[in-house]
């Protein structure tokens, strides 16, 4: 039951075993990402505006909620890195939680509320990233990602930057080939091929010149 002199542990739990749980999740993430070539990887801890930044972490006001790893353009199989990224943070909240209990049982470690805590709360941490559900917010679970890359559905969308000889424009198309906007200069459209391909992740960013088409980007989804 819990009581009013289970307060202090609960807020111990909630401003710091979390945010390190978290943190150990999104190096998972990292880890794999780094592993299967992929680049710009970013890390966000917790939501709201950004506090500071070390390195490819940044750390935002409310650090104890939420976390999300960003990456770019893999270069290994993308379907089998893929899995390993989105598998990679419950593996690593795994790992941590076992070495803690190994070090408790070999009285390395003492046992107390802090490893107490953190193993709890990793082990739940990954039940409920492996959990394959869509959430509010329109993100997945990794679990949810995970299924879908092993059903072979999760698709990427196809934008694409070419030259139209008639309007002598650059144009940037969709996944469905239809027009999103229309630019003089290459670099402008680029620029908004970027913008928009970052927005329906999972995306691949072709060009089309000189009589050849080449993956310019691609932007996997974001593991949380």
């Amino acid at each position: 039951m819990f009581e009013i002199n289970d307060l202090p542990k609960f807020f111990l739990a909630f401003f710091l075993v979390l945010p390190i749980i978290s943190f150990v999740h999104e190096a998972g993430h990292v880890f794999f990402a780094w592993l299967m070539g992929g680049k710009n990887i970013k890390v966000s801890i917790g939501a709201g505006k950004v506090l500071f930044r070390i390195g490819i972490v940044e750390v935002r006001k409310y650090y104890f909620w939420y976390g999300l790893c960003t990456f770019e353009n893999l270069k290994r199989n993308e379907r089998f890195a893929n899995i390993l990224i989105f598998s990679g943070g419950a593996l690593f909240n795994t790992l941590a939680a076992l070495v803690v209990i190994y070090l408790i049982e070999n009285k390395t470690l003492e046992p107390g509320i802090l490893t107490y805590q953190f193993t709890y709360f990793s082990l739940y941490y990954v039940f409920f990233a492996l959990l394959p559900m869509p959430y509010p917010d329109g993100n997945e679970s990794d679990g949810k990602v995970i299924l879908d890359l092993i059903q072979n559905k999760a698709q990427f969308k196809t934008y694409r930057v070419e030259w139209n000889k008639e309007k002598k424009q650059w144009c940037v198309l969709d996944h469905d080939r239809e027009l999103v906007q229309a630019f003089e200069g290459e670099e402008q459209a680029l620029e908004k091929a970027h913008e928009v391909a970052q927005q329906n992740r999972p995306s691949r960013l072709k060009i089309f010149k000189s009589g050849k088409e080449t993956e310019v980007q691609n932007y996997p989804k974001i593991p949380l």
